[in-house]
């Protein structure tokens, strides 16, 4: 017997079922001393918004611990942190998360891990927000792996102490990086 692979499929309108949740941009409540909200835009290779698209990001405690097995460190408590925000982008291709900024890791800047599901992706783009001007990213072995015309693309932006923006270029001029895993 011969058993061939199903071909892939972009996301299409179920994007909107189950994935998309009341709360997803809440990584932390309303009122949460140090809460900051980190948004922007997702555009397609002509520069143009991307009105469905869908972006998740999964990041370290203000303590740089993650709440996950391969940290044997193990995240602390922190009231109302779930460490994972899920967006849709609006009809302008704007997104937004209100969270608070992680710490540093062992050996790594502070960044959130981000991906971004879209139509005519046929997978998920995967890439990091890293901080403005934090002093650990001259050091962070990936981002000093990106070739440093490029190394803006991973880099956040602060409008004000409490919002930082992060545009996501899908293809074209100025795509942001993305990685592969």
């Amino acid at each position: 017997m011969t058993v061939e692979l199903t071909p892939s499929q972009t996301v299409g309108p179920f994007l909107s079922i189950g994935l998309i949740w009341d709360d997803g941009p809440d990584v932390v409540p309303e009122g949460t001393p140090g809460r900051v909200t980190i948004g922007g835009t997702v555009s397609d290779g002509a520069g143009d918004p991307v009105t469905d698209a869908l972006v998740e990001t999964w990041q370290a405690d203000p303590d740089g611990r993650f709440d996950h097995p391969d940290d044997p460190r193990g995240a602390r408590e922190t009231p109302g942190f779930r460490a994972f925000g899920r967006s849709a982008t609006d009809a302008d291709g704007r997104w937004e998360i209100h969270t608070l900024l992680p710490a540093a890791l062992p050996g790594e800047a502070p960044h959130l891990d981000v991906s971004v599901f879209a139509r005519g992706l046929l997978d998920r783009v995967v890439t990091r927000i890293y901080l403005p001007d934090h002093p650990d990213n001259a050091t962070d072995p990936l981002l000093t792996s990106v070739p440093e015309a490029r190394r803006d693309t991973l880099i956040a932006v602060r409008e004000q102490d409490d919002r930082l923006r992060f545009d996501v270029r899908l293809q074209g001029a100025g795509e942001t990086v993305f990685l592969a895993l």
